[in-house]
């Protein structure tokens, strides 16, 4: 009976094993991954929050509300909690962990703690910003004004310092995502969204005690008359470092009377003293905050979602969102078409925001927020993805993906 017992064992392990190789090997080129789905809620915003990469080691903040079915984004923002997902493969697998546990305690925008909330401090001792271990975390408190505080780790994001105040660099306040450049243990750079209409760059050169408002990138919406009238924005900065003195960065760029919405980008020579305009990567509508990554071989990435189909449950006639890549080998002097890395499979216009990292492989690992809403009988609920590919693939041929329209 024992060795009958043994035997079934082993030929459901091997198979379990047959079945997981054949499932790899089926998705060996590119890899969709749910990061968190729950149903009943709502699940978005990595962007607003940050990602992070140790080698195999990933960490992503996120947003997670109840789900509330209406026009626009179908959640309770009243019940708005930050929350993480963290793979220790790569980006194949993921564990969820309570932000609040970890020492995210401060009121935000996406953390809606109430009376809870711990006030932000001022920061007293210096952050050694090359640590092996160290993340950076922004938090905004409201989306037209700020403030924002943030966060930091010695441990991977299991334990956070914080919350600590950010200065009020310009009146019209810091409502920053999380996008920054370390240039040494006290020197970082990070690049910061005013009001809700200008992106800027501001560094500190003493571990965070103090901080210097240092260029303006783009033009400013935040004062204008038309950015009430048409809500007009150049922010949500993603941004790399070119060589010693070149820094490029990339924004999401709103103007007009039709609400175009579309990915600019700037350039600096002189270490983000001043800035010019460069090749826009983007210029369709999109609705999409950029994800800039520089590849292993020096390319850069940028990933972005076409956002489509309607805020409702029904499309519009526009299609389907897609997660897209464009590539550019020339440090963003130029673009590819865009790669179409995923698409068709019922996603409206609520999805998106993504950030991007390497695993230890040198895959990238890009994490959103996606749904299935346009699909018949699909669960309305939006919910955290992860895409795993191969920069090898994006070899210019149309070969594997074909171009997006």
């Amino acid at each position: 009976m024992v060795r009958e017992i043994i035997w079934l064992a082993a030929i459901l392990s091997l198979f379990t094993a047959c079945k997981k190789q054949e499932k790899t090997a089926e998705n060996s080129d590119v890899q969709h991954i749910s990061v968190y789905h729950e149903a009943g809620k709502f699940a978005a915003w990595p962007a607003n929050g940050g990602m992070w990469a140790w080698g195999d080691e990933l960490l992503v903040c996120y947003s997670v509300a109840d789900h509330e079915v209406k026009q626009g984004h179908t959640y309770d923002i009243k019940t708005a909690r930050n929350q993480f997902s963290r793979s220790r493969d790569g980006g194949l697998s993921w564990q969820v962990e309570n932000a609040w546990d970890g020492g995210i305690k401060g009121l935000a925008m996406d953390h809606q703690v109430g009376d809870s909330a711990v006030v932000p401090v001022p920061l007293t001792e210096a952050i050694d910003f090359q640590h092996p271990d160290f993340a950076f975390l922004f938090q905004r408190e409201s989306n037209n004004r700020g403030p924002c505080h943030f966060y930091y780790t010695y441990d991977r994001g299991h334990s956070w310092k914080g919350p600590y105040a950010f200065p009020e660099l310009d009146s019209m306040g810091i409502t920053n995502r999380t996008d920054y450049i370390i240039d040494g243990p006290r020197e970082m750079r990070v690049f910061m969204s005013i009001g809700h209409g200008r992106t800027a760059m501001a560094s500190t050169s003493n571990g965070g005690l103090s901080w210097e408002l240092v260029s303006y990138i783009g033009p400013d919406f935040t004062l204008s008359e038309i950015t009430h009238q048409r809500n007009d924005y150049s922010l949500m900065p993603s941004s790399v470092r070119l060589s010693d003195t070149e820094l490029y960065t990339t924004v999401r760029h709103r103007e007009g009377p039709e609400g175009h919405v579309w990915i600019t980008a700037y350039r600096s020579m002189d270490n983000g003293l001043s800035w010019q305009p460069e090749v826009e990567p983007v210029t369709d509508h999109v609705n999409s905050p950029p994800a800039l990554l520089t590849l292993p071989d020096g390319r850069l990435a940028l990933a972005y979602i076409h956002r489509r189909g309607g805020w409702g449950l029904e499309s519009d006639g526009s299609g389907q969102s897609s997660l897209c890549i464009k590539i550019s080998d020339d440090n963003g002097k130029s673009w590819s078409e865009p790669y179409i890395l995923r698409s068709e499979d019922g996603a409206n216009v609520d999805c998106g925001y993504p950030r991007a990292v390497l695993n230890a492989s040198g895959q990238m690992v890009l994490v959103y927020y996606w749904n299935h809403s346009l699909g018949e009988q699909k669960e309305p609920y939006r919910y955290i993805a992860a895409t795993i590919c191969d920069p090898a693939l994006f070899d210019g041929s149309q070969s594997f993906f074909g171009f997006a329209e």
